[in-house]
């Protein structure tokens, strides 16, 4: 990969002290690291930043994100931004993976089958946001697919708990943009699952170099709304 610190040094050194200083270590907009390295990938798949994925995915791993978790964030991808945009970046995944020595495929982490999946997925669903939902799927074949495709076969799945697949699920919807609506549903869905406004806020801050500042404020706005 580019070693831009060569070929583009002011520009290299703007954003090493901005992306890798200045916003990490702002004081308030602080995250755990393991999430805020998930927030980063999920983001950067949600805005199509596949070079950058590589970068991250590397300095992920060596932060402490296990490689489980962060095929699970790719993985979740296919049914945000679906499988035309999410392919790329499990290939890139894995490339890093087997660059790194890991062996593949790793560990499988799915708990559903077909007998289960749709009864599994909308009681994640209902966990999330609510008892409402648990007949949710009842509204038509596209509400039967979100239950049993989207919920049972992804949000079900090890690796990840439910709080931070619906992390992973914001910032795959605040990166793409053109999604507010389902922005601030998931938002509130992050409340409900302890992700509170202060913890999101913090979420695009520690997001924004890699989403711009255009998409990062409408995300802030969408979770302000959801928390209104």
């Amino acid at each position: 990969m580019a070693d831009y610190r060569v070929t583009d040094p002011e520009f290299a050194a703007i954003c090493e002290r901005f992306a890798f200083n200045e916003v990490p270590n702002e004081p308030g907009q602080e995250l755990e690291p393991a999430e805020r390295h998930l927030a980063i990938l999920a983001a950067l798949i949600g805005c199509g930043g596949l070079l950058e994925f590589k970068y991250a995915l590397n300095r992920a791993l060596d932060g402490g994100l296990t490689p489980v978790m962060a095929k699970e964030a790719v993985y979740q991808a296919a049914d945000y931004l679906g499988l035309g945009r999410m392919l790329p970046f499990l290939d890139a995944a894995n490339e890093v993976l087997a660059e790194r020595g890991v062996a593949l495929p790793l560990e499988p982490q799915g708990t559903t089958g077909e007998a289960d999946r749709l009864e599994k997925g909308a009681a994640a669903q209902a966990e999330i946001f609510g008892a409402h939902m648990l007949e949710a799927w009842k509204a038509g074949h596209i509400n039967r697919w979100l239950a049993a495709n989207c919920f049972g076969d992804y949000y079900t799945r090890g690796g990840l708990d439910l709080r931070q697949r619906e992390l992973i699920t914001f910032c795959f919807l605040a990166a793409q943009g053109g999604c507010e609506p389902q922005l601030v549903a998931h938002a509130k869905g992050n409340m409900n699952m302890g992700n509170g406004k202060d913890y999101l806020l913090r979420v695009v801050s520690q997001c924004l170099p890699y989403i711009g500042y255009p998409r990062s404020l409408n995300a802030i706005a969408a979770v302000n709304r959801a928390a209104e």
